[in-house]
């Protein structure tokens, strides 16, 4: 029996995806030497972030126990898109953001806490290729529509991108239900 191989997307298959939604040739390698090249690539990262930012199933952790450094600080992790102390422990008693690669309680004006674990909830930014497929072709449709609208004088290209976004976004909200095992309670 046969079996099918279907090839997960690649940056170099979303960008030439992108290329071809604006009516231009496919690349074969990723030169960024070629400002064009760059242009797309650069949009394709920028959705990446914007969507992953949304926080779905699989880029948001909850509960992660954190350890204080030597120093007293906890280091902001650099894969992380949003880094908030978990609801339990909030009650203004901390209110944390993310300061000069640390994080800094804005309740207390400062990034010294006292001993003891903490437990924060975290949305990670994920390389492209790491991503679920549904998602992966939700950011490169986004992207071909952004690219279209910036770099193509045609409105009903850009709306028939958009329509093919949208139609991609409700799968990936299909994907967020199915995985997320949710409840209306």
């Amino acid at each position: 029996m046969a079996t099918t191989t279907i090839d997960l997307d690649t940056e170099l298959s979303a960008v030439n995806s992108i290329l071809g939604a604006i009516g231009q040739s496919p690349v074969t390698t990723l030169n960024f030497q070629n400002p064009e090249i760059s242009f797309i690539y650069n949009i394709l990262n920028e959705v990446n972030k914007d969507v992953q930012n949304e926080g779905w199933h699989f880029n948001i952790e909850n509960h992660i126990k954190v350890t204080l450094d030597a120093d007293g600080t906890i280091t902001y992790p650099s894969d992380a898109l949003r880094y908030d102390l978990h609801d339990g422990i909030t009650n203004k008693v901390r209110d944390v953001v993310k300061r000069s690669g640390n994080v800094y309680d804005l309740v207390n004006h400062t990034e010294t806490f006292t001993k003891g674990d903490y437990y924060f909830d975290k949305v990670t930014l994920y390389a492209f290729t790491d991503l679920p497929n549904v998602f992966q072709r939700y950011i490169t449709y986004r992207s071909a529509s952004r690219a279209a609208a910036q770099l193509v004088a045609n409105p009903t290209l850009v709306q028939l991108l958009q329509q093919q976004e949208a139609s991609s976004r409700a799968a990936c909200v299909e994907y967020e239900c199915n995985q997320g095992d949710h409840s209306f309670f």
